[in-house]
């Protein structure tokens, strides 16, 4: 059957297993990178690496499958080896990558990527073709960037009903101010943020991200107006899918 890729991003996984008071000295290492193929369909590439007493042994193994059976599948390879009773130490880092595409007649464009681990979720973005100065960037409420001017993306992610703000601020901010940047002279500019109030996929709706979407501004937020800092066109759009 002819496999079509999605671009709707990718997850990465990496798992780190430490085997402890063990002789001989071992370690290994699980990384997996998951993508999908077709509806309900996904492809995982898992690496599996051993370092026993400084031998490094190397093994790559593909699943393709329904994605909760692939799933499955993996966790059954991340469990604990309950007879040799070793000590087993688990970090999942989820990866998500995304264009941001032109809006508003502008050529803004660019990636942006979300990462997360140990509880905190990291957003870094590059953005080209932007007027030289500070620009607003936010999280708005809908992934839905197919109108010409971003606005079928909704206002402000605010799912705390809190009033627009810096972010931190006592008086209150929407879970999608994210702020302000500056562009250089030739129209680039990069953001880089991070907090534990955000998470990829998590069932705790003031804080899911997915199914929202990125929207750079023209201008700059002024942190005080309302609803959303009079920050201008919406310039740049990208969904936040998985």
């Amino acid at each position: 059957m002819k496999k079509h890729i999605l671009l709707l991003g990718l997850l990465s996984l990496s798992i780190i297993t430490l085997s402890c008071n063990e002789s001989p000295k071992k370690e290994k290492k699980i990384e997996v990178k998951m993508e999908k193929i077709a509806d309900g369909m996904v492809k995982a590439t898992v690496t599996i690496s051993e370092n026993i007493d400084g031998k490094k042994v190397e093994k790559v193994q593909v699943i393709e499958g329904h994605e909760e059976d692939v799933k499955t599948r993996i966790d059954a390879l991340t469990k604990t080896d309950e007879k040799s009773h070793k000590k087993i130490e688990k970090k999942v880092v989820k990866k998500m990558k995304f264009k941001l595409e032109p809006r508003s007649g502008s050529t803004a464009s660019g990636t942006i990527t979300f990462t997360e681990t140990d509880e905190k979720v990291h957003l870094a973005a590059h953005i080209n073709g932007l007027t030289p100065g500070t620009h607003a960037i936010h999280i708005h409420e809908k992934a839905d960037c197919s109108s010409d001017d971003g606005t079928s993306s909704g206002g402000h992610w605010n799912p705390t009903f809190e009033p627009h703000g810096a972010w931190g601020s006592d008086a209150g901010f929407h879970r999608g101010d994210i702020g302000n940047f500056e562009a250089d002279e030739k129209g680039h500019g990069m953001v880089s943020f991070a907090t534990d109030l955000w998470c990829l996929g998590c069932e705790d709706e003031t804080k899911n991200v997915l199914g929202k979407a990125v929207i750079v501004h023209a201008g700059q937020d002024d942190l005080t107006s309302q609803p959303s800092g009079a920050a201008g066109a919406r310039v740049s759009c990208s969904g936040i899918i998985r």
